[in-house]
């Protein structure tokens, strides 16, 4: 007897078909299981399934100051059952976070800062001495499960006088494990865009993509994306959305679609101020504002699920296919005006909402936290 079935699981591609799960996993896709489980879940005919969404930049460790946030509110409650935290915490304190991440519900994993206190502070890489790289070995190496790359904020407010040395170290310290995928938070000037993407390679994630600052992916005279940029696309940098408080612009992300350069992955930046107040909320509304561009759902779906799995190398997660996790969400379409605001205040209408209804992790059912 299985643990769980889900039935009539249905995909944005209009496949219908059962899972069955059997000890957190995915064991059996058939378009009708025969057999009998001690649970059942069937879907709604306006209903549809995907692999458990995936927030790959979150900060959600409670005991900071800065930037915080509780992984199960933002993540579990969400219709999201995995969450990266980008950076919050560095080598000296990524024990703690993980004793709170074990308790959560959600699957919590880290980007270890370069700064070995993390985000304590706003400059955390203005005092090169806080970026240690033996530090950072050791943390890998207690917890390689937790700790799935490194995180760099490479904007004025964070680097001081440092200019583009804290990315060059944060490379030297890549390099040192092969394979270990490196984010790196763009901002304001210094340093400059184009020092940054130089310094990237392959497999790289530039966070806050589509920032509307003087210093981001968008040339402002020309109105037209950098043409520099494109080299860094083209080489495999991966760009994410980050969409935070003050790093999404929907003229900047219009113009980059309009131009064929597309988000690799769809993430929210949020804590415990953006959340609450806005202009982010959660997941699903970023994921609405992709849509505003004229990404297609099947596009946003993989972005959020497919795309940061393998960007960060979580095994497991991301795709609907035996011995992966049993992690899914259920969510559904509804029709209805809404109104969506960037970080600058710029306004989009939407009529059709994407709505989580559901989040299965592990083969465990949580409920959606209700407005």
């Amino acid at each position: 007897m299985l643990d769980m079935i889900i039935r009539q699981a249905r995909t944005l591609n209009e496949e219908i078909f059962d899972i069955g799960i059997q000890q957190g996993k995915i064991c059996q896709i058939a378009k009708t299981i025969e057999e009998s489980a001690q649970k059942e879940w069937t879907l709604l005919p306006n209903q549809y399934l995907s692999a458990g969404w995936i927030d790959d930049h979150v900060h959600c460790f409670e005991e900071m100051s800065l930037y915080y946030d509780y992984p199960d509110q933002i993540g579990v409650a969400k219709g999201v059952t995995t969450v990266i935290d980008a950076g919050t915490t560095g080598a000296e304190n990524s024990h703690r976070f993980y004793e709170f991440a074990q308790a959560a519900k959600t699957n919590v994993f880290a980007l270890v800062n370069i700064s070995k206190w993390g985000i304590v502070e706003q400059d955390e890489l203005a005092d090169l001495s806080k970026i240690k790289g033996d530090l950072i070995t050791k943390a890998l190496n207690e917890f390689p499960d937790f700790i799935v790359g490194l995180k760099a904020r490479m904007s004025r407010t964070v680097i001081g006088e440092n200019g583009i040395t804290p990315l060059k170290l944060a490379k030297n310290i890549q390099k040192e494990h092969p394979g270990l995928p490196l984010m790196v938070h763009i901002g304001s000037a210094p340093p400059d865009l184009a020092d940054i993407l130089s310094c990237l390679e392959k497999g790289d994630v530039l966070t806050h993509c589509f920032n509307g600052k003087e210093n981001g992916i968008l040339d402002r005279q020309s109105n037209t994306i950098k043409s520099f940029v494109f080299d860094a696309y083209g080489k495999g940098v991966a760009f994410d959305i980050g969409h935070g408080t003050d790093s999404f612009n929907f003229s900047v992300a219009e113009k980059a679609y309009a131009a064929n350069l597309k988000a690799a992955s769809i993430s929210t930046d949020i804590y415990i101020r953006n959340r609450m107040k806005g202009p982010v909320y959660d997941l699903a509304t970023t994921m609405e504002k992709l849509a505003v561009v004229g990404y297609s759902w099947q596009e946003i779906i993989e972005k959020v699920t497919l795309a940061p799995a393998r960007q960060f190398q979580l095994k497991g997660k991301g795709a609907i296919e035996e011995e992966m996790d049993a992690d899914f969400t259920i969510f559904e379409f509804k029709e209805a005006a809404k109104v969506l605001i960037d970080s600058n205040g710029n306004k989009r209408s939407i009529d059709r909402q994407i709505i989580p209804l559901k989040t299965i992790i592990g083969g465990q059912v949580y409920d959606i936290e209700s407005d």
